[in-house]
């Protein structure tokens, strides 16, 4: 679901800004088609692999994306400009911030592929970002830190690695992370358009397992009992291919970490979204 687009004359006074030229969404590509092969495919495996190639509806950016679409304090937000910015370990801060991110382990393999015909699209770029083990973003609610935010770039096989935590759960949203796909790593931090603006949601059962054993999610077991995938805003109008698709897939447990895999499906015919929002006042609680 993209959530309505806040206009501020603020976001658009600069010349780095991801999506502000982008027009605005007008339909989402329907998988009834697909549906209807998965019904069709061998009970082996062919239904798992059709279901790879549900492409991903553009979800919000949410307030935090720190991609140089918003300002918080009158100041623009930008991480990907920032030296260090492409790398694997997401817990630590990078470039002239020090903070490092508390929280279980969690080692991600992204697959990024076309939708059309699952093939892998190598030389892409993903931004990953999501919040911390209590649901506070870095640049945003942590000034002094820019911690579990970070560009990776896809292998032959589309495949992108990141180590980070397992992200916490505020109040109001379903556990989740955010992405923006790019063609290349250099259109990622010139301020081109994303390809795609999403997001990942994380399994029920796995969440509720960490924050119940880790005491530094301290806020996520009452938070986690309060939502639900179809009462989350940003989640609750997908179907239930594409929530599928978009929740990662996971193994470990809370004292030894986890380990998770997605595969992102790009529709490249797809209309692009301006999913960004303004920073929310001081005192706000996030919404997305």
């Amino acid at each position: 679901m993209t959530l309505p687009h806040d206009h501020d004359d603020d976001l658009h006074a600069h010349d780095l800004g991801f999506a502000h030229d982008l027009p605005m969404m007008v339909g989402r590509r329907r998988l009834l088609a697909l549906m209807g092969g998965i019904g069709l495919v061998s009970l082996t495996g062919g239904a798992a692999a059709a279901l790879e190639c549900v492409a991903l509806p553009w979800e919000t950016a949410g307030p935090y994306p720190a991609d140089g679409t918003n300002v918080k304090g009158g100041q623009v937000v930008n991480a990907l400009t920032e030296d260090g910015v492409i790398r694997q370990d997401l817990r630590s801060s990078f470039g002239t911030l020090t903070p490092v991110a508390e929280g279980v382990r969690l080692d991600v393999e992204l697959t990024i592929v076309d939708a059309d015909g699952c093939t892998p699209l190598e030389g892409h770029a993903i931004y990953l970002w999501h919040c911390d083990a209590v649901g506070q973003y870095s640049l945003y609610d942590l000034t002094d830190a820019n911690f579990l935010r970070g560009v990776g770039v896809a292998d032959a096989e589309g495949k992108v690695r990141f180590t980070t935590i397992f992200p916490g759960c505020y109040d109001g949203r379903w556990p989740h992370m955010h992405f923006e796909i790019f063609e290349s790593a250099s259109a990622a931090v010139s301020g081109d358009g994303s390809l795609l603006t999403a997001q990942i949601a994380m399994a029920e059962a796995d969440s509720a397992a960490v924050y119940v054993a880790d005491p530094r999610y301290s806020n996520g077991t009452r938070n986690l009992g309060r939502i639900s995938i179809a009462t989350d805003g940003v989640f609750r109008d997908n179907s239930e291919a594409e929530i599928a698709q978009q929740t990662m897939a996971l193994s470990g447990d809370p004292t030894s970490g986890y380990s998770g895999t997605v595969t992102i499906a790009v529709d490249l015919t797809a209309e692009r979204s301006s999913g960004g929002m303004p920073a929310p006042p001081p005192g706000q609680p996030p919404r997305s």
